[in-house]
């Protein structure tokens, strides 16, 4: 195997790596830090999570998801079919783990799922809720990474490849405070450091494992817009129907809203740059 940036087998283990020990560095904050975020720096970090979120989607899986459309001879006349439709599933189906799995926003002191929620405690419905939230992470970085895996040898693979490592990157920057964002509530409602830990290290170990997943759907080029517009979708309802909301309950409005601006911008940049 080559360790380089341009051989996406590289890139793939690399991607999927990095955005697993980011949150599990995000959440060994709990052995440093005593509280949880304060509204204001919660506010910012949500906001700066949700830019890179929706750049990361637009940049790095709607955009591709259209040219791969375009560029099939299967799609030639309905190019506007595959991200339209797997765009509006991905959203469907984060709609549809709302309303089936148990779950607490700790943040909104939220309950949403089952009406035999309550058997469960509340740290675990509150662990459930980041983790399926954390699967459209997930899917995003693993359909990138099988779209490089399936270009390999060809002239755009470099291109390819440092797109989905920017991605990973992107999203490895927003796990850092979100691995925190677990940890640390749990510690402050009287769990165990070490056992924080594990449950915001744990609530990240689904972006791997779907990604892993994503990566072997992608290699069928046939369905790889659907699939890129599908995580798309999924993760734009997490950031619209979550982070964003969460990021403004406080009234730091402005917070919000600038750090928003500022990671949408990182996440930008980094396409270009690492184009």
């Amino acid at each position: 195997m080559k360790f380089s940036l341009s051989d996406p087998l590289f890139v793939s283990i690399l991607s999927l790596s990095l955005i697993f020990l980011a949150t599990m560095l995000g959440s060994s904050f709990v052995f440093f830090f005593k509280k949880a975020m304060g509204p204001k720096v919660k506010a910012m970090v949500l906001g700066f999570a949700g830019g890179i979120m929706i750049a990361a989607s637009f940049f790095g899986l709607l955009i591709p998801s259209v040219n791969q459309s375009k560029a099939s001879d299967i799609y030639s006349n309905i190019a506007y079919l595959p991200p339209t439709i797997g765009f509006l599933l991905g959203a469907a189906m984060l709609f549809g783990l709302d309303k089936i799995v148990p779950h607490f926003h700790k943040l909104q002191n939220v309950e949403e799922g089952p009406s035999n929620r309550r058997a469960l405690s509340q740290n675990l419905r509150f662990f459930l809720a980041v983790t399926m939230h954390n699967i459209p992470e997930g899917l995003a970085v693993g359909f990138a990474c099988g779209l490089a895996l399936n270009h390999r040898g060809q002239a755009d693979i470099a291109s390819l490849c440092f797109a989905a490592f920017s991605l990973a990157l992107g999203i490895a920057i927003q796990n850092v405070p979100e691995g925190a964002a677990v940890s640390l509530p749990m510690y402050s409602d009287g769990m165990k450091k070490s056992k924080a830990f594990l449950f915001g290290a744990a609530s990240g170990i689904v972006e791997p494992i779907f990604g892993i997943i994503a990566l072997f759907l992608a290699q069928l080029s046939v369905v790889t817009p659907w699939l890129l517009a599908f995580a798309a979708g999924a993760m734009i309802y997490v950031t619209l129907d979550e982070i964003l909301p969460e990021a403004r309950e406080d009234h730091f409005d402005h917070f919000a809203m600038w750090s928003f601006v500022i990671g949408f911008t990182l996440m930008m940049v980094l396409e270009i740059v690492l184009d």
